[in-house]
């Protein structure tokens, strides 16, 4: 079978099973087989596949069958213009999550500054930050062992190993330097809310890092108050925040004396992005 008639047929199954990406999955997918661009499949729809290929074609659009996420069964997800491997040990970076780096690189761009990422996964998000502030270093943490092991491969992908350093850690132990910048996507979807989430998201993703306790905001005040002891005199704490969390959390972070500076909407008109400085320390 040629190209064009098999994206079509793994469309169409993946249609017929509610998929609403379903072409643009079939197409991903087999294009990650292949090792080539998806504009190869456009350009080259009249080649035949061979079995081989069709093989593993057919057991990767199965798993998709059963919700698993794209990005898990290529192994990879591209974030600001660049490829992440990730594993069902980390979330699978998202696009609205961009919106916290343009918001950080507009405001520290040519600036030195030494950068700090709580719960930090696969690393897109200090790794993508790194990548355009050149002068600036950062590290990473997460609770998770097998996350840190990704967040390195990720580091070592980029280029950015001498810039960048992981460890395991939770954040309640972690007392370790001073920042100009603190940045996070910590959990914040409540206990009640994750039954609500897609299948792809609750049977694949680590639980650990979408669920933020009984309101969402568990997680939200731990790195908001170890950011009071952690940020430097003018220091930057940027978070990304849930649906309709703005109004508790800026609350919270006016009751820990932190000033915003601004927040970032995404495409539905929720604040995702909080940019906020500490007033005093005590």
């Amino acid at each position: 079978m040629n190209l064009e008639n098999t994206i079509k047929k793994a469309s169409q199954v993946l249609k017929n099973h509610s998929i609403h990406s379903h072409e643009l999955d079939a197409q991903i997918i087999l294009s990650d087989i292949m090792g080539v661009k998806k504009e190869y499949l456009i350009v080259n729809n009249k080649l035949i596949i061979s079995e081989k290929i069709m093989k593993k074609y057919d057991i990767a659009i199965k798993r998709r069958i059963n919700r698993e996420p794209v990005a898990y069964i290529t192994g990879k997800k591209e974030f600001w213009s660049e490829d992440f491997i990730v594993t069902r040990e980390t979330l699978v970076p998202r696009p609205e999550t961009e919106l916290l780096i343009y918001k950080v690189i507009d405001f520290f761009k040519y600036k030195r500054i030494n950068i700090l990422d709580i719960g930090t996964g696969s690393g897109c998000i200090l790794l993508s930050i790194l990548k355009e502030l050149n002068f600036s270093r950062g590290t990473g943490i997460d609770i998770s062992s097998k996350a840190i092991q990704i967040a390195k491969v990720n580091s070592k992908n980029l280029n950015l190993v001498n810039r960048s350093k992981f460890e395991v850690c939770d954040l309640s132990k972690y007392n370790f330097g001073k920042y100009d910048l603190i940045v996070s996507n910590p959990p914040y979807i409540s206990s009640q809310d994750i039954k609500n989430l897609n299948k792809d998201v609750i049977n694949y993703e680590p639980r650990i890092a979408l669920e933020g306790g009984a309101d969402g905001l568990d997680l939200i005040k731990k790195v908001i108050y170890k950011s009071n002891h952690l940020l430097k005199r003018n220091g930057i704490l940027t978070l990304e925040i849930g649906f309709g969390q703005y109004q508790k959390v800026s609350g919270i972070l006016n009751k820990r004396r932190f000033r915003e500076i601004s927040k970032e909407y995404d495409y539905n008109r929720n604040v995702r992005c909080i940019m906020s400085t500490k007033l005093d320390f005590f």
